[in-house]
Protein backbone atom coordinates (compact mmCIF):
# COMPACT_ATOMS: atom_id res chain seq x y z
CA UNK A 1 0.00 0.00 0.00
CA UNK A 2 1.55 3.16 -0.75
CA UNK A 3 1.98 5.92 1.81
CA UNK A 4 0.33 9.52 0.89
CA UNK A 5 3.03 12.08 0.27
CA UNK A 6 2.89 14.71 4.01
CA UNK A 7 3.71 18.53 2.89
CA UNK A 8 6.72 17.29 6.00
CA UNK A 9 7.86 15.08 3.52
CA UNK A 10 8.43 17.35 0.82
CA UNK A 11 9.94 20.18 2.81
CA UNK A 12 12.10 17.64 3.89
CA UNK A 13 12.97 16.17 -0.19
CA UNK A 14 13.43 19.65 -0.69
CA UNK A 15 16.17 21.08 2.15
CA UNK A 16 17.99 17.45 1.25
CA UNK A 17 17.88 18.28 -2.08
CA UNK A 18 19.23 22.12 -1.81
CA UNK A 19 21.87 20.50 0.09
CA UNK A 20 22.51 17.78 -2.25
CA UNK A 21 22.68 20.97 -4.79
CA UNK A 22 24.77 22.69 -2.85
CA UNK A 23 27.95 19.85 -2.59
CA UNK A 24 27.23 18.77 -6.28
CA UNK A 25 28.34 22.44 -7.46
CA UNK A 26 30.56 22.86 -4.62
CA UNK A 27 32.39 19.71 -5.98
CA UNK A 28 32.36 20.36 -9.59
CA UNK A 29 33.92 24.17 -8.66
CA UNK A 30 36.65 22.77 -6.34
CA UNK A 31 37.32 20.01 -9.26
CA UNK A 32 37.76 22.40 -11.61
CA UNK A 33 39.88 24.89 -9.91
CA UNK A 34 42.20 21.81 -8.68
CA UNK A 35 42.60 20.76 -12.25
CA UNK A 36 44.04 23.53 -12.89
CA UNK A 37 46.07 24.46 -10.11
CA UNK A 38 47.55 20.80 -10.20
CA UNK A 39 47.94 20.74 -14.36
CA UNK A 40 51.67 20.65 -15.67
CA UNK A 41 54.56 20.49 -13.82
CA UNK A 42 53.97 23.59 -12.08
CA UNK A 43 52.20 21.65 -9.09
CA UNK A 44 54.88 19.08 -8.50
CA UNK A 45 57.33 21.99 -8.54
CA UNK A 46 56.12 24.14 -6.26
CA UNK A 47 55.44 21.09 -3.33
CA UNK A 48 59.37 19.95 -4.14
CA UNK A 49 60.36 23.43 -3.20
CA UNK A 50 58.36 23.76 -0.26
CA UNK A 51 59.43 20.35 0.65
CA UNK A 52 63.55 21.29 0.65
CA UNK A 53 62.58 24.57 2.56
CA UNK A 54 61.02 22.92 4.93
CA UNK A 55 63.76 20.37 5.42
CA UNK A 56 66.62 22.81 5.14
CA UNK A 57 65.06 25.44 7.26
CA UNK A 58 64.73 22.07 9.97
CA UNK A 59 68.42 21.23 9.29
CA UNK A 60 70.30 24.36 9.98
CA UNK A 61 68.43 25.00 13.07
CA UNK A 62 69.37 21.42 14.34
CA UNK A 63 72.93 21.93 13.66
CA UNK A 64 72.66 25.34 14.91
CA UNK A 65 71.08 24.39 18.38
CA UNK A 66 73.96 21.08 18.66
CA UNK A 67 76.63 23.70 17.78
CA UNK A 68 75.13 25.95 20.89
CA UNK A 69 75.19 23.07 23.00
CA UNK A 70 78.49 20.99 22.51
CA UNK A 71 80.06 24.92 22.12
CA UNK A 72 79.49 25.54 25.75
CA UNK A 73 77.47 28.25 25.47
CA UNK A 74 74.48 26.00 26.94
CA UNK A 75 73.73 23.44 29.39
CA UNK A 76 74.43 20.00 28.16
CA UNK A 77 71.07 18.70 30.81
CA UNK A 78 68.27 17.77 28.76
CA UNK A 79 70.06 18.91 25.49
CA UNK A 80 68.40 17.07 23.59
CA UNK A 81 64.70 18.26 24.63
CA UNK A 82 65.96 21.65 24.18
CA UNK A 83 67.05 21.05 20.50
CA UNK A 84 63.64 19.30 19.89
CA UNK A 85 61.87 22.13 21.09
CA UNK A 86 63.47 24.90 19.61
CA UNK A 87 63.26 22.88 16.54
CA UNK A 88 59.23 22.14 17.11
CA UNK A 89 59.17 25.95 17.43
CA UNK A 90 61.07 27.08 14.34
CA UNK A 91 58.84 24.82 12.25
CA UNK A 92 55.43 26.23 13.57
CA UNK A 93 56.84 29.90 12.82
CA UNK A 94 57.93 28.79 9.81
CA UNK A 95 55.06 26.59 8.11
CA UNK A 96 52.48 30.18 9.74
CA UNK A 97 54.66 32.17 7.43
CA UNK A 98 53.89 30.08 4.49
CA UNK A 99 50.44 29.84 5.39
CA UNK A 100 49.81 33.66 6.05
CA UNK A 101 51.39 34.16 2.49
CA UNK A 102 49.72 31.13 0.81
CA UNK A 103 46.27 31.47 2.15
CA UNK A 104 45.43 34.78 1.17
CA UNK A 105 47.21 34.93 -2.10
CA UNK A 106 45.26 31.65 -3.42
CA UNK A 107 41.90 33.19 -2.74
CA UNK A 108 42.80 37.12 -3.97
CA UNK A 109 41.52 36.29 -7.51
CA UNK A 110 39.28 33.79 -6.67
CA UNK A 111 36.20 35.95 -7.61
CA UNK A 112 37.54 38.89 -9.17
CA UNK A 113 39.73 36.52 -11.40
CA UNK A 114 36.41 35.59 -12.98
CA UNK A 115 35.08 39.34 -13.50
CA UNK A 116 37.92 40.19 -15.21
CA UNK A 117 37.41 37.80 -17.53
CA UNK A 118 33.70 38.22 -17.36
CA UNK A 119 32.75 34.72 -16.79
CA UNK A 120 31.17 35.48 -13.47
CA UNK A 121 28.14 36.48 -14.97
CA UNK A 122 27.92 33.48 -16.74
CA UNK A 123 28.67 31.22 -14.12
CA UNK A 124 25.92 32.73 -11.96
CA UNK A 125 23.96 31.52 -15.01
CA UNK A 126 24.56 28.10 -14.38
CA UNK A 127 22.20 25.95 -11.96
CA UNK A 128 25.49 25.91 -9.21
CA UNK A 129 23.70 28.57 -6.76
CA UNK A 130 26.47 31.63 -4.91
CA UNK A 131 27.17 29.26 -1.96
CA UNK A 132 28.23 26.86 -4.15
CA UNK A 133 30.55 28.81 -5.75
CA UNK A 134 32.50 30.45 -3.02
CA UNK A 135 32.69 26.98 -1.56
CA UNK A 136 34.08 25.48 -4.16
CA UNK A 137 36.80 28.43 -4.36
CA UNK A 138 37.70 28.27 -1.08
CA UNK A 139 37.94 24.94 -0.83
CA UNK A 140 40.03 24.12 -3.85
CA UNK A 141 42.42 27.13 -2.32
CA UNK A 142 42.18 25.46 0.87
CA UNK A 143 42.96 22.06 -0.29
CA UNK A 144 46.32 23.02 -1.76
CA UNK A 145 47.61 24.54 1.36
CA UNK A 146 46.00 21.27 3.28
CA UNK A 147 48.35 19.38 0.73
CA UNK A 148 51.59 21.63 1.46
CA UNK A 149 51.04 20.98 5.34
CA UNK A 150 50.53 17.02 5.22
CA UNK A 151 53.80 16.72 3.20
CA UNK A 152 55.61 18.79 5.48
CA UNK A 153 54.36 16.33 8.61
CA UNK A 154 56.90 13.67 8.28
CA UNK A 155 59.76 16.61 8.22
CA UNK A 156 57.88 18.09 11.64
CA UNK A 157 57.43 14.62 13.05
CA UNK A 158 61.65 14.21 13.14
CA UNK A 159 61.20 16.72 16.91
CA UNK A 160 60.01 13.64 18.31
CA UNK A 161 63.70 11.86 17.66
CA UNK A 162 64.88 14.35 19.90
CA UNK A 163 62.07 14.51 22.44
CA UNK A 164 60.75 17.33 24.54
CA UNK A 165 57.53 17.97 21.83
CA UNK A 166 54.84 15.02 22.08
CA UNK A 167 52.40 14.08 19.44
CA UNK A 168 49.53 15.76 20.52
CA UNK A 169 51.68 19.17 20.98
CA UNK A 170 52.24 18.82 16.86
CA UNK A 171 48.07 18.12 16.62
CA UNK A 172 47.50 20.87 17.99
CA UNK A 173 50.11 22.94 16.03
CA UNK A 174 48.81 21.64 12.86
CA UNK A 175 44.96 22.58 14.09
CA UNK A 176 45.88 26.61 14.32
CA UNK A 177 47.14 26.52 11.11
CA UNK A 178 44.50 25.02 9.53
CA UNK A 179 42.25 27.68 11.31
CA UNK A 180 44.27 30.16 10.07
CA UNK A 181 44.51 28.71 6.88
CA UNK A 182 40.31 29.00 7.01
CA UNK A 183 40.54 32.84 8.18
CA UNK A 184 42.78 34.12 5.59
CA UNK A 185 41.56 32.21 2.73
CA UNK A 186 37.94 33.83 4.08
CA UNK A 187 39.07 37.06 4.32
CA UNK A 188 40.87 36.79 0.87
CA UNK A 189 38.18 35.46 -0.53
CA UNK A 190 36.03 38.31 0.98
CA UNK A 191 37.91 41.11 -0.60
CA UNK A 192 38.45 39.21 -4.06
CA UNK A 193 34.10 39.36 -3.90
CA UNK A 194 34.50 42.90 -2.66
CA UNK A 195 37.09 44.46 -4.94
CA UNK A 196 36.88 44.13 -8.92
CA UNK A 197 40.91 44.30 -9.70
CA UNK A 198 42.80 41.00 -8.61
CA UNK A 199 46.02 43.39 -8.36
CA UNK A 200 43.55 45.60 -6.10
CA UNK A 201 42.61 42.42 -3.85
CA UNK A 202 46.39 40.98 -3.15
CA UNK A 203 47.30 44.23 -1.92
CA UNK A 204 44.48 44.79 0.14
CA UNK A 205 45.05 40.74 1.73
CA UNK A 206 49.02 41.69 2.45
CA UNK A 207 47.59 45.30 4.22
CA UNK A 208 45.42 43.04 6.03
CA UNK A 209 47.72 39.98 7.12
CA UNK A 210 50.37 42.33 8.15
CA UNK A 211 48.08 44.69 10.59
CA UNK A 212 46.54 41.52 11.74
CA UNK A 213 49.95 40.32 12.97
CA UNK A 214 52.30 42.82 13.12
CA UNK A 215 50.02 45.66 14.06
CA UNK A 216 47.90 44.02 16.36
CA UNK A 217 51.07 42.62 17.85
CA UNK A 218 52.57 46.47 18.44
CA UNK A 219 49.36 48.14 19.40
CA UNK A 220 49.70 45.40 22.05
CA UNK A 221 52.96 46.15 23.56
CA UNK A 222 52.30 49.70 22.99
CA UNK A 223 48.97 49.82 24.82
CA UNK A 224 50.77 47.72 27.64
CA UNK A 225 53.51 50.25 28.01
CA UNK A 226 51.25 53.00 28.50
CA UNK A 227 49.44 51.32 31.64
CA UNK A 228 51.23 50.98 35.07
CA UNK A 229 51.73 47.13 34.76
CA UNK A 230 53.30 46.69 31.37
CA UNK A 231 53.26 43.44 30.13
CA UNK A 232 53.24 42.06 33.46
CA UNK A 233 49.83 40.59 34.62
CA UNK A 234 47.54 42.55 37.01
CA UNK A 235 45.74 40.48 39.97
CA UNK A 236 42.64 43.12 39.99
CA UNK A 237 39.62 41.78 40.39
CA UNK A 238 35.49 42.78 40.09
CA UNK A 239 36.34 45.36 37.87
CA UNK A 240 34.33 46.19 34.88
CA UNK A 241 35.78 46.16 31.26
CA UNK A 242 36.50 49.70 31.26
CA UNK A 243 38.03 49.88 33.60
CA UNK A 244 40.53 46.85 32.48
CA UNK A 245 41.04 48.52 29.86
CA UNK A 246 42.65 51.29 31.41
CA UNK A 247 45.04 49.14 33.02
CA UNK A 248 45.87 46.92 30.12
CA UNK A 249 44.95 45.76 26.33
CA UNK A 250 41.72 43.20 25.63
CA UNK A 251 43.11 39.85 24.89
CA UNK A 252 40.92 39.35 22.11
CA UNK A 253 43.18 42.29 20.27
CA UNK A 254 45.49 39.54 19.98
CA UNK A 255 42.98 36.90 18.56
CA UNK A 256 43.45 36.74 14.84
CA UNK A 257 47.54 36.64 15.58
CA UNK A 258 48.65 33.20 14.70
CA UNK A 259 51.69 33.77 16.23
CA UNK A 260 50.25 34.29 19.64
CA UNK A 261 47.98 30.66 19.21
CA UNK A 262 51.17 29.44 18.34
CA UNK A 263 52.88 30.43 21.78
CA UNK A 264 50.55 29.27 23.42
CA UNK A 265 51.46 25.28 21.78
CA UNK A 266 54.91 25.89 22.56
CA UNK A 267 54.21 26.77 25.97
CA UNK A 268 52.48 23.72 27.12
CA UNK A 269 56.00 21.82 25.75
CA UNK A 270 57.66 23.59 28.67
CA UNK A 271 57.89 22.38 31.88
CA UNK A 272 57.98 25.52 33.77
CA UNK A 273 57.47 29.29 33.48
CA UNK A 274 59.31 29.95 29.88
CA UNK A 275 59.66 32.69 27.33
CA UNK A 276 56.13 31.64 25.56
CA UNK A 277 54.14 30.58 29.25
CA UNK A 278 55.46 34.10 29.84
CA UNK A 279 54.09 35.67 27.12
CA UNK A 280 50.90 33.81 27.16
CA UNK A 281 50.56 34.75 31.38
CA UNK A 282 50.40 38.72 29.50
CA UNK A 283 48.14 38.14 27.06
CA UNK A 284 45.56 36.40 29.40
CA UNK A 285 46.41 37.96 32.37
CA UNK A 286 47.04 34.90 34.20
CA UNK A 287 50.65 35.35 35.75
CA UNK A 288 52.58 32.49 37.87
CA UNK A 289 50.96 31.53 40.63
CA UNK A 290 53.04 28.68 42.72
CA UNK A 291 50.68 25.74 43.67
CA UNK A 292 47.33 27.54 44.36
CA UNK A 293 45.55 24.38 43.80
CA UNK A 294 43.40 26.19 40.85
CA UNK A 295 44.56 23.47 38.06
CA UNK A 296 47.59 24.81 36.68
CA UNK A 297 50.03 22.45 35.22
CA UNK A 298 53.10 21.52 37.12
CA UNK A 299 52.14 23.63 40.26
CA UNK A 300 52.83 26.91 38.66
CA UNK A 301 52.35 29.02 35.25
CA UNK A 302 49.83 29.69 33.03
CA UNK A 303 46.58 27.27 32.09
CA UNK A 304 48.45 25.00 29.60
CA UNK A 305 45.74 25.41 26.10
CA UNK A 306 43.55 27.98 27.44
CA UNK A 307 44.37 30.91 24.10
CA UNK A 308 44.81 28.91 21.51
CA UNK A 309 41.29 27.44 21.56
CA UNK A 310 39.73 30.83 22.18
CA UNK A 311 41.45 32.30 19.10
CA UNK A 312 40.96 29.52 17.09
CA UNK A 313 36.84 29.84 17.99
CA UNK A 314 37.03 33.23 16.89
CA UNK A 315 38.78 33.02 13.36
CA UNK A 316 36.42 29.89 12.84
CA UNK A 317 33.75 32.21 13.60
CA UNK A 318 34.50 35.42 11.34
CA UNK A 319 35.48 32.56 8.67
CA UNK A 320 31.55 32.19 8.54
CA UNK A 321 30.36 35.79 8.93
CA UNK A 322 33.30 36.74 5.68
CA UNK A 323 32.23 33.69 3.80
CA UNK A 324 28.36 34.57 4.23
CA UNK A 325 28.91 38.01 3.28
CA UNK A 326 31.08 36.79 0.21
CA UNK A 327 27.93 34.76 -0.96
CA UNK A 328 25.68 38.02 -1.08
CA UNK A 329 28.56 40.03 -2.68
CA UNK A 330 28.41 37.15 -5.51
CA UNK A 331 24.81 36.29 -5.90
CA UNK A 332 23.57 38.82 -8.53
CA UNK A 333 19.63 38.72 -6.86
CA UNK A 334 20.66 39.17 -2.70
CA UNK A 335 18.59 35.87 -2.86
CA UNK A 336 19.63 36.78 1.29
CA UNK A 337 18.06 40.11 1.49
CA UNK A 338 15.72 40.72 4.41
CA UNK A 339 12.54 41.95 3.21
CA UNK A 340 10.41 44.22 4.95
CA UNK A 341 6.59 43.53 5.36
CA UNK A 342 4.23 45.35 3.06
CA UNK A 343 0.91 46.33 4.76
CA UNK A 344 -1.54 45.04 2.78
CA UNK A 345 -4.16 47.96 1.09
CA UNK A 346 -7.25 47.94 2.84
CA UNK A 347 -10.31 46.40 0.58
CA UNK A 348 -12.25 48.86 -0.77
CA UNK A 349 -15.42 50.17 1.20
CA UNK A 350 -13.48 49.13 4.59
CA UNK A 351 -14.14 52.51 7.19
CA UNK A 352 -11.01 54.51 7.38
Amino acid sequence: MDHPVTATTTVRQRRFGAIRDVFGGMSAISVKELRGRMRGRRAFVIITVHLLLVAGFAWMVETLMERTFTGGFGSTFSASAEIGRALFIAMLVLLTLIVLVLAPASTAGAISLEREKQTLDLLATTPISSLAIVLGKLVSALSWILLLLLASIPVTALVFTFGGVGPDDMVKGYVVLLVTALFYGSVGLFVSALVKRTQAATVINLVTVIALTAGTGFIFIFWSSMTNNGLLPNNARNESFLESLSRRPPEALLWFNPFIAQLDVVCGTETGFGASCQIIGAVTNQGQNAFNGQGLDNGFGVPRDSYWPRASAAMAIVSLVLIVLAVQLVSPTRRWRIRRRRSRPAPAGSDA
